[in-house]
Formats: structure tokens, C-alpha cells, sequence
């Protein structure tokens, strides 16, 4: 079985792999077939035919004079094409001789007696016999085809050459195939980043037209959800920020002690209402659009450093990303307003890697224990060991910002910082 590690990660690889491993394994069986069987077959009776016009010819000529044998070895090429001539004894060299065609030279010792060596002349066209007669040296020379066979090698090529060109069919099409599963899946993809695909249409096979159909009336749907969502919202804020108002300037005219702590109470109320809204609102109907991330970073650590913030930014390289600027804007804010209510400073950075960029805030604070990272996206949840009630909020700034990075197509996680505080770690797609 193969292992899951080699084998290919995408559809199409997966696919092209069902269509080159049979395709493969035929050819090598193929190949095992013909080659073991029919190349041994044809080169043996090859052999054979030579060895045995060759043995013909040598017991004929024997006992002729040379004048008989000279017209016998020309009617012998004519008829077989087998140049033969007759030279004198001294031309018999057997260190000429090599070990090719084995074959041939085994067919031709079981049918001859006489000493011989085989070897091809210096152009390698053709295959040369010296043969050790009594009173005289035997000549005889063919052209290599009589014992290689040509159309076993263009069957070859034939054979992979074809295969290569239906692979070649196989992978275009199979191309096509896959070409709307992956428009699908960058849909969906920028569809969580919050970058719409207006132009995305069902297309390709059946099953993934149906899925992109799918697709389309899910993305319409949530869309629906979002803008009844923001509508209703908007209406409750209206609602709850009008007797807010006239509570506020009741207590301004009324004066008193009291009444500045009723102030208090109302400002603290307003407050967590604007905070759970935010946290329900969400993205609202902001579209994305891409900026440089460095930039952006610089444009919002710039604003608290007006303010005199003890707030840094370092980063070694710069990355285009889709945002919407408003949201992200407020989940940066609600993590750099933590790092500095509970520390006195607060530095981000940017890291850029081949996939996605990370950034990371780091602050001086008291941190919190580690079991209690996943803790603390809860909604209305504070660890009011670690962290300060009469400064906190209502417990939504980490559940807010971990919204927006997911809203994004992104993550937020915790770690400790290298300044003894809390790491606060934004990975975002690329």
C-alpha cells in the first residue's frame, strides 16, 4: 500500500495518479511480455536462419575448386545478400573476435566446426564472419538487420509515444475537471476573508454545479442573516441610547452626589451596551479591500503614540492582505487597550511567512495562566484574578477580536511573552 505521505495532496494529483499508474503497470507488462517472450523468440529464429544459410553455403563449396567456389559465394550473396570471399589462411585473426550476438554465435558453433570469429566493421552497420577453413579464410559479411529486429524498437516507441499523448489528453481534460472545484473552493475561501466573488458561476460537472449552487444560496443566506442582523441592531441602538440620553440629562439637572453616581452607573451602561454591540454587530456590511498591512499597523500605533502611548511597531518586511479596516481597526484597538491597562507598554510586530503573517502584541502586564487561554474568548467571561474589575470592561474585547480574526479566514491564540506578560498572536492568510 502507499503510504499517505507519497501520495499527491490535491484532487488533480490524485486524479492524473489513477490515470498514470495503470497506464504504467500495462506498459511494464506489456513491455515484460513482448520483450521476454517475442524479442527472445524473433532474435533466436533470426539466428537460426543466418547460422543455417551460413552452414549451407560451407558445405556446398567443400571439395570445389576455387574458381567454383568464387561463383557459388557470388550466387549466394545474390540470393541471400551474404557477402562472401575467400582469403588467404594468414587473415584469420581471432583476437578480432567479441562476444556479440551471442545468440548467433551459439547457433552457429552447434552447426559448424570450424574455428570463427564474429565482430562488426567500424561503422557498426554490419556483422562480420571470419571463418578458419583448412587451405583458406571464409569471409562473410551481412548487414546487422539480419539479426536486429527495427520494428521492436519503433513498436516501442510507438507504444510509449502513444501512451504519452493519451496522458496528455487525459491531464487536459482531467484539467478542465478540476478548474470549477477550484474556483469553488477560492469562492469560499474569499467568501471567509470577507471578499466577495460576484462573478462566480456554477459551472463543470454536475455534482459540482450542484455544490456550487449550493454555495451561491448558502453565501445569499448568510448575507440576508448579517444585513437583518445590522437592521435590527441598528433599531436597538436607537432604542436604548434615547432613554440613555434623557436619563444623562435628568441627572445633569438634578444634581447632588447621588446623582453623579447614577452618572456613573448610566456612563458604565452605556458603555456595555456599546460593547455588546460591537460584539453582535460583527463586520456589518463593510467590504474588504487590500492594504498594506505595514502601513495600516504604523497608521494605528501612530495614533496612540499622538496620545503618548508607550505603544512600538517593528517589522522586517511588508504584505498586501484583504481587510475590512473598520473591523480589523477595532480588533487591533481592543488588544493594544488591554496590553495597556494592564502594562505600561505595548509593542507589535509582523511576521511574513510563505502562507500567512502573523501579528503580535506584546504587553507587560500580569499575563494569564495558561489553562485558562481558551477561557477567556468566552463571552462575559474576566478572570478577575489576573485581571483588574474596576478597569475591565464586560468581559467581550478577546471574544470580539477573535471574531473579526475568524471573520477574516484567519485565527488569534495566547502565549507568554518574552516581557513577562501576555502574547497576543493574529495569524492571517495569504
Amino acid at each position: 500500500m502507499i503510504g499517505k505521505s507519497l501520495l499527491p495532496s490535491s484532487l488533480f494529483g490524485r486524479a492524473l495518479l489513477i490515470l498514470v499508474l495503470p497506464t504504467v503497470l500495462i506498459q511494464l507488462v506489456m513491455a515484460y511480455v513482448f520483450f521476454d517472450r517475442h524479442w527472445d523468440n524473433v532474435t533466436r529464429h533470426m539466428s537460426n536462419t543466418l547460422a543455417g544459410e551460413m552452414s549451407f553455403f560451407i558445405r556446398r563449396f567443400e571439395g570445389l575448386p576455387l574458381g567454383d567456389a568464387q561463383q557459388l559465394a557470388l550466387d549466394f550473396q545474390a540470393t541471400t545478400g551474404i557477402d562472401a570471399t575467400f582469403e588467404k589462411p594468414e587473415a584469420y585473426d581471432v583476437k578480432r573476435g567479441t562476444d556479440e550476438f551471442p545468440e548467433f554465435q551459439q547457433r552457429l558453433h552447434a552447426k559448424i566446426k570450424e574455428p570463427f570469429t564474429v565482430y562488426k566493421n567500424a561503422s557498426g552497420t554490419s556483422i562480420e564472419i571470419d571463418i578458419q577453413l583448412p587451405d583458406r579464410t571464409l569471409h562473410m559479411e551481412t548487414t546487422v538487420k539480419r539479426l536486429e529486429s527495427r520494428t521492436t524498437i519503433i513498436f516501442l516507441f510507438w507504444m510509449l509515444g502513444a501512451s504519452a499523448l493519451f496522458l496528455l489528453i487525459a491531464t487536459l481534460f482531467l484539467r478542465n475537471q478540476i478548474r470549477p472545484i477550484r474556483r469553488l473552493a477560492e469562492a469560499a475561501g474569499s467568501f471567509g476573508r470577507g471578499v466577495d466573488m460576484p462573478d462566480f458561476r456554477p459551472s463543470g460537472a454536475s455534482e459540482v454545479r450542484r455544490a456550487s449552487r449550493a454555495f451561491i444560496v448558502m453565501r445569499e443566506r448568510i448575507k440576508r442573516q448579517l444585513r437583518t442582523r445590522t437592521e435590527m441592531l441598528a433599531g436597538i441602538s436607537h432604542d436604548l441610547r434615547t432613554p440613555l440620553t434623557r436619563m444623562k440629562l435628568e441627572l445633569e439637572m438634578l444634581g447632588g452626589d447621588a446623582a453623579k453616581e447614577l452618572q456613573g452607573d448610566v456612563q458604565q451602561m452605556e458603555h456595555m451596551i456599546q460593547e455588546y454591540l460591537d460584539f453582535a454587530r460583527g463586520e456589518g456590511r463593510e467590504e474588504a479591500v487590500r492594504i498594506s498591512l505595514v502601513e495600516f499597523l504604523e497608521d494605528v500605533v501612530g495614533g496612540y503614540q499622538r496620545l503618548n502611548a508607550d505603544v512600538v511597531f517593528s517589522a522586517a518586511s511588508d504584505v498586501q492582505v484583504d481587510v475590512r479596516v473598520s473591523g480589523f481597526r477595532r480588533m487591533l484597538n481592543n488588544l493594544i487597550d488591554n496590553a495597556l491597562r494592564y502594562g505600561e507598554r505595548c509593542e507589535l510586530g509582523l511576521r511574513v511567512s510563505a502562507n500567512y503573517c502573523e501579528i503580535v502584541v506584546d504587553d507587560e502586564g500580569p499575563g494569564i495562566p495558561t489553562e485558562k487561554y481558551d477561557e477567556v474568548f468566552k463571552p462575559f467571561n474576566r478572570l478577575e484574578a489576573s485581571r483588574n474589575t474596576k478597569t475591565g470592561g464586560v468581559g467581550l474585547g478577546l471574544t470580539i477580536a477573535r471574531d473579526i480574526a475568524l471573520a477574516h479566514g484567519g485565527s488569534i491564540s495566547l502565549d507568554n511573552s518574552p516581557r513577562n506578560g501576555l502574547r497576543v498572536i493574529i495569524r492571517l492568510p495569504l
